[in-house]
């Protein structure tokens, strides 16, 4: 039973007032109330989305990465297996302990270069290698993050690459001395991103045109790479650690 305590101070219209107002005040905090209650539900409903994605995700079989991501890498549209140093340190592995005889060493005249290693397998690597190779020599070279729109790449046959000095010279950790002579060959700032078989490629157009379904074409721009591995992963996909390991260090657009 709901109690009415009437003002005998005050008429019938007056006392009518009075509860009037305080429904008003009433229906007010009912709102409010109700307010609150559909936000906590709907904060609620986000946190148990966010709980059962991060249990799916926890589920989800782990890729095994292969040999070579370590490196840089791609497949040329060739079908060559490519390995490249991302620093000093990757550098010597490259050149020292996955280099056979009858592959090929790119770097560039500029120091800061990654040496890249075309993986023969014994066969016959094309000219359309070459080429792609060259432009990933460039592209990921320090030469590669200035103005300049192409640099003296060249090749050699890994017997060339050694790691003893000229006489009073001394080498610093990823540097080697090329003996003989050089192969120069044309090469420009040339790369895109795909996905090859769940991994991240990041390689010249011609060969992530040949080998990936969905890719996107990067060129020079003013995103840090960090921003455009986040653009990179939600438009087609990949690990946001992967994807900025992959991109050079230069800033970046997604070409339209």
């Amino acid at each position: 039973m709901v109690e009415i305590t009437l003002h005998l101070d005050k008429s019938v219209e007056q006392n009518a007032e009075v509860y009037y107002e305080k429904s008003k005040r009433l229906k007010k905090k009912i709102a409010g109330i109700q307010a609150i209650i559909s936000k906590t539900k709907k904060q609620l409903g986000e946190l148990q989305e966010r709980k059962e994605k991060k249990i799916q995700e926890s589920n989800k079989p782990v890729r095994k990465k292969a040999w070579y991501e370590k490196f840089r890498w791609f497949v040329s549209s060739e079908g060559f297996l490519v390995i490249g140093g991302r620093d000093a340190t990757t550098n010597e592995i490259v050149i020292k302990k996955h280099t056979e005889p009858t592959d090929i060493v790119f770097h560039t005249d500029m120091a800061g270069s990654p040496f890249f290693v075309v993986k023969s397998e014994g066969k016959t690597i094309g000219k359309d290698t070459l080429s792609e190779v060259a432009d990933a020599t460039f592209t990921f070279s320090r030469a590669g993050k200035s103005e300049i729109t192409t640099s003296q790449v060249f090749y050699v046959n890994p017997d060339q690459v050694t790691k003893t000095p000229n006489a009073g010279e001394s080498l610093p950790k990823g540097a080697f001395v090329i003996r003989g002579k050089t192969n120069y060959i044309e090469n420009k700032w040339n790369i895109a991103v795909g996905l090859y078989e769940s991994a991240l490629m990041a390689a010249p157009l011609e060969s992530v045109k040949k080998h990936c379904e969905k890719y996107l074409v990067l060129q020079k721009g003013e995103k840090k790479p960090s921003d455009v591995a986040k653009m990179v992963r939600k438009l087609i996909g990949g690990e946001l650690d992967e994807i900025i390991r992959a991109l050079p260090s230069s800033n970046l657009n997604i070409k339209k």
